[in-house]
């Protein structure tokens, strides 16, 4: 792997619907990575997209009247505002629809199916719409349910292609158990571990019937899987099918940050699709949680689906940016609240971050006209020891995606500097002369300190 490359993606959002909260979460992770590796002077590449084939889409044009280019055309509209909005700094962003995708599934497809991991047969069993999953019968109770979204499940009988997923149980095993840190956090890790030792089928990739997907190469009534076309966006944007620099530079740094819901398709079908095709696989894939409104689960039909625009235009970028990724452990399930995110950035932003800032510039224009003062004796010892100890625990943490511990971490500087204000009291330093050089050394360490806060928020 180039250790000084970094390649960070966003999964592809589905275009059935407006972007809400959960993919504002994601984004906003990957931005926060994006940036922070780019400030540690390394070569990144961040991607999101848009997922815009499947039975799903096709319906939903349908039953408004226009193609399904259209629809998705319009979709895609709301999801670049909202990450303009948010000041995302993607390098790329790519459509399934695009002809470039189209030319990368072609090519992996053939290379599997040149290899005898691609077969034509015939695929019984039940179906989800909404999702777009299959569903074997031993994962499924008496009710014929969704086990993901709980709709009733389609009975489907047809001809269709395969990848040998089978073939690979033993290698993605043995994969896992020698990278401990392959799937992230450890809880999703031991999932997926459990469900590859219950053993693995071969999977459908294709359907009948299908007029928006990308057709199968040389069997056209066929059309892929929306997984199996959409998770080879990956692949696309690096110019697999080039075999160019940007792959070589790229494709050994690679990081997917998913929602939880996901995980199976990313940890399991991707990595054998990949091992199939002789190709490395991804250096971490890591599964955050979910979240409620209000302690309740966030759906259409309740009317609490968390809008981002609107929070932004509420409360302001910075803010919902902040609380989205300080209230709860990346990894873990998280409440939206509101009156939660007033509390949260008002105690943090404005009361602790905000008045430090605040109190040094005035103090700096006061007392030093605006400038820098030479600080001619060594600074504090504990304000040295426990920057250190700072930048220590950022690096671990950003490293291991815990972004709300690496924000608690940076508060501490922020809490050291405003007891430092109280007990250094720069007010009654600057009206004794002989204390000059004191009152120097003070609002030095004090600029000093803001200088670093702001590099170490600045991904955030």
């Amino acid at each position: 792997m180039n250790s000084n490359s970094f390649y960070i993606t966003t999964p592809i959002y589905y275009v059935n619907d407006v972007p809400h909260i959960g993919h504002a979460y994601t984004t906003c992770a990957a931005d926060i990575l994006a940036r922070y590796h780019r400030l540690l002077g390394e070569k990144v590449f961040f991607v999101t997209g848009t997922d815009e084939h499947g039975q799903k889409i096709e319906k939903a044009a349908a039953a408004q009247n226009i193609t399904p280019q259209a629809l998705v055309d319009r979709v895609i509209l709301r999801f670049q505002e909202l990450w303009e909005k948010m000041e995302i700094s993607n390098d790329d962003f790519i459509r399934t629809t695009e002809s470039r995708h189209l030319e990368t599934v072609k090519k992996l497809f053939l290379t599997l199916q040149k290899k005898g991991d691609i077969y034509k047969g015939e695929y019984e069993g039940w179906y989800c719409i909404p999702c777009e999953t299959f569903w074997p019968e031993n994962q499924l109770d008496d009710r014929l349910i969704c086990p993901d979204c709980g709709r009733p499940l389609e009975k489907v009988r047809e001809e269709s292609y395969f990848f040998a997923l089978s073939r690979y149980e033993k290698p993605l095993l043995d994969y896992f158990e020698s990278h401990p840190d392959f799937v992230m956090p450890e809880s999703r890790y031991n999932e997926i571990v459990r469900f590859i030792k219950s053993g693995l089928k071969d999977q459908s990739i294709s359907r009948l019937g299908l007029n928006w997907g990308i057709p199968v190469p040389g069997d056209e009534k066929h059309s892929l899987y929306v997984w199996f076309d959409a998770l080879i966006n990956y692949l696309t944007v690096v110019e697999y099918t080039e075999n160019s620099e940007k792959f070589k530079l790229f494709w050994p740094s690679v990081h997917h940050l998913v929602g939880k819901d996901i995980l199976r398709f990313h940890s399991i079908l991707w990595p054998g699709m990949l091992l199939a095709a002789g190709l490395s696989l991804p250096k971490r894939i890591f599964a955050h949680g979910w979240w409620t409104v209000n302690g309740e689960k966030m759906s259409k039909s309740r009317g609490n689906v968390v809008d981002p625009h609107l929070m932004i235009e509420k409360y302001g970028l910075d803010r919902f940016r902040y609380f989205i990724m300080r209230e709860v452990s990346f990894g873990l399930d998280g409440d939206f609240s509101e009156k939660g995110l007033v509390e949260r950035t008002n105690s943090d932003l404005s009361d602790n971050f905000g008045n430090l800032v605040h109190r040094t510039l005035n103090m700096a224009w006061k007392y030093f006209n605006g400038k820098v003062p030479k600080s001619e004796s060594s600074t504090e010892p504990e304000w040295e020891g426990l920057v250190r100890e700072v930048l220590e625990n950022l690096t671990y943490f950003m490293d291991k995606f815990a972004f709300a511990q690496a924000l608690e971490s940076i508060w501490k500087l922020v809490h050291y500097c405003n007891r430092y204000i109280e007990k250094k009291a720069p007010w009654i330093l600057n009206k004794d002369q002989s204390r000059r050089k004191e009152l120097n050394q003070v609002m030095y360490l004090l600029l000093d300190s803001c200088r670093m806060l702001a590099l170490m928020t600045y991904p955030f």
